[in-house]
């Protein structure tokens, strides 16, 4: 087993464990989770026996308050930087600029190509969301459009993944 799958089954055996008010606190916990996310935190719930709407709720909810610390200390972090960088380097303005990397073309390529609101909605099936929404608001997106489209995009994710989880306990596999 993989160290994901190890920690989704350790917090499906615990959303099993705890008394039932708890249980939304373990599948938030698990939203927040870069690997896991909303998505994989709502099946912890429904699977778990939650209701999915409590499931889907709590995991996005863990999802999104992760995002939100990530943002605002990214934000924090990029203003550092951006005003050293410009107090140090204001007389060799003259001078002219280093040239990006390419993994840094590659995302300017793929923000130009698809905007916040595609790297929002597509960006999970590649990446978690806390490291997408670190690199846009790095990038110089303003914060409130990155978590704005973050939870767009957290709800979606998650609704999608709880209803299947249902659909599937409820038709697929029934008790």
């Amino acid at each position: 087993m993989s160290p994901v799958e190890n920690l989704v089954g350790d917090f499906q055996e615990l959303v099993g464990q705890v008394p039932e008010f708890i249980q939304p606190v373990i599948v938030a916990l698990a939203g927040a989770v870069p690997a896991i996310e909303g998505e994989v935190a709502s099946l912890i719930g429904v699977l778990g026996g939650l209701h999915p709407v409590v499931a889907g709720i709590a995991a996005a909810a863990g999802n999104f308050l992760c995002v939100l610390v990530v943002v605002l200390l990214t934000s924090k972090a990029r203003a550092a930087v951006v005003s050293h960088h410009r107090a140090a380097h204001a007389e060799d303005e003259a001078k002219p600029a280093k040239p990006e990397s390419k993994g840094r073309r590659r995302f300017k390529k793929a923000l130009a190509r698809f905007g916040v609101p595609g790297a929002s909605l597509l960006g999970p099936l590649a990446i978690p969301t806390q490291f997408m929404s670190a690199m846009l608001v790095a990038g110089g997106t303003p914060r409130t459009r990155v978590l704005f489209w973050q939870a767009v995009a957290i709800v979606l994710w998650t609704t999608v993944a709880t209803v299947s989880a249902w659909l599937a306990l409820r038709y697929v596999i029934p008790a």
